[in-house]
């Protein structure tokens, strides 16, 4: 009974492994197709207009609030980690549907006017062109470049989805708690490395968070029960900014030296234990990841690169090309 026990639970553990790599193996596949059809200069004949416009509107949206480009470039990553980059997050809820949008996860969201110009330019100057999803990979890519970071090149040619559902984040969306072992499951998950996610994880270097994200690490009544991996005077002072304010509270910048600043601020905010989420703060606790860490802050025209290279592997996640999907006139409405 034991030997027939053990080898049941090594055929289970075979079986599981396979499964995994059949759904990576997918993945791969899925990505190889697309990255065939996304391509740079996709608009160059069609709506050569279509990228300095979008250039403008996000460069005039951030001089007037800093903060839109962490807005707009968080807008692309969800996007992509819920159903693909399809521009399902730019979805308004209708009646008989909650969109992505107003899921618990998305309703910190910001930036959706931005889009909203961008597209009627667009549409004036080359009508049912030009997508959603493209628009919102060309601003995050702006968002980046006009923050200090490389202004990469984006491969376009997506196509706008059909669907926008809220129970469609469960899941996709990495909470701001796990742990490493978990943020590379749900990496892996869309075909990116553990390396793709300690350097997309570089994003939170502009930005803020509520308050309601990271206050359960803060001292409580108990001082046992701060998080001992946070810096204690960095505790006092989100404790301070925090207050007794009701949830989500006050946007915290995520790296309190330069918010603004997309540098390698982010990875030494974390080596001196000053990351702001628990899942930042992680990459710290695992020997792999906390290379990776100390290699950024040390170098960062590494990072830059490296940031650069996983977005745009980042914007191949489920993209929609050829006759699939639509271009939407409205980003708002299916």
């Amino acid at each position: 009974m034991e030997v027939q026990m053990r080898r049941g639970g090594a055929m289970g553990l075979v079986q599981a492994a396979a499964v995994v790599l059949s759904y990576v193996v997918l993945i791969m596949a899925s990505t190889a197709g697309v990255r065939a059809q996304l391509r740079v200069g996709f608009y160059d004949s069609s709506c050569p207009a279509a990228e300095i416009i979008v250039q403008q509107e996000v460069s005039k949206a951030v001089s007037g609030n800093p903060g839109l480009a962490a807005g707009l470039l968080r807008l692309h990553f969800h996007d992509c980690f819920v159903g693909g980059c399809e521009a399902s997050v730019l979805v308004d809820s209708s009646k008989g549907n909650t969109a992505e949008k107003d899921a618990g996860p998305n309703t910190s969201l910001r930036g959706f006017e931005v889009v909203d110009r961008i597209k009627a330019r667009v549409e004036q100057a080359c009508f049912g062109v030009v997508s959603c999803a493209d628009i919102l990979a060309f601003a995050a890519r702006d968002s980046v470049a006009l923050t200090g970071g490389n202004a990469y090149q984006v491969p376009a040619g997506r196509r706008d989805g059909g669907v926008s559902r809220a129970q469609d984040t469960g899941g996709n969306l990495p909470p701001p708690t796990p742990n490493v072992n978990q943020l590379t499951k749900i990496f892996a998950s869309k075909g990116l490395s553990q390396k793709d996610l300690v350097t997309l994880s570089g994003a939170h270097t502009i930005g803020g968070s509520h308050c309601s994200s990271f206050s359960s690490r803060l001292q409580t009544p108990s001082p046992t029960a701060q998080d001992p991996t946070m810096d204690p005077g960095y505790v006092a002072q989100l404790a301070q900014q925090c207050g007794a304010s009701a949830a989500p509270g006050p946007l915290v910048p995520m790296d309190a030296v330069t918010p603004n600043s997309f540098d390698e601020g982010f990875y030494k905010g974390v080596m001196s234990n000053r990351g702001l989420l628990a899942s930042d703060q992680a990459l710290l606790s695992d020997g792999n990841t906390a290379v990776q860490v100390v290699s950024y802050a040390n170098d960062p025209a590494t990072f830059q690169s490296d940031f650069a290279a996983a977005m745009v592997k980042m914007g191949y996640i489920g993209a929609l090309t050829g006759s699939s999907g639509k271009i939407r006139a409205n980003c708002r409405v299916v």
